[in-house]
């Protein structure tokens, strides 16, 4: 059996740690992450007619997915702050629901899949 590799966020003697990115070169970077959202029939027809009477769902739920790209590091123990550069949040619509897609880059050390 081959000799398990070390995870980067724990040091020799099990304590947790942030991984050192420091020596790494600044490159960039993208990630993107795709989901679905199914709805019942009767919430996908109120959307899909301004129904809504709180405002467009659509445009909150793309508001909130670059909030929550923007604020990972808060939100994620371990993970580095980063400067994005872009975060683009795309929703589709099909029969069932939505289809979600959220593409984020940067120029860094690391990468931003986390935030995608």
């Amino acid at each position: 059996m081959p000799p398990r590799k070390r995870l980067s966020h724990v040091d020799p003697r099990g304590r947790i740690r942030m991984a050192d990115v420091g020596a790494k070169p600044e490159t960039d970077r993208e990630a993107v992450a795709e989901a679905e959202i199914r709805v019942s029939r009767a919430a996908l027809t109120a959307v899909r007619r301004g129904d809504v009477k709180k405002g467009n769902p659509l445009e909150t739920a793309r508001l909130a997915g670059i909030m929550a790209a923007k604020r990972t590091s808060d939100m994620i123990p371990l993970c580095h702050p980063l400067a994005l550069s872009h975060v683009d949040v795309d929703i589709r619509p099909r029969p069932w629901g939505y289809a979600l897609r959220s593409v984020v880059r940067t120029k860094g050390r690391t990468g931003v899949e986390m935030e995608a």
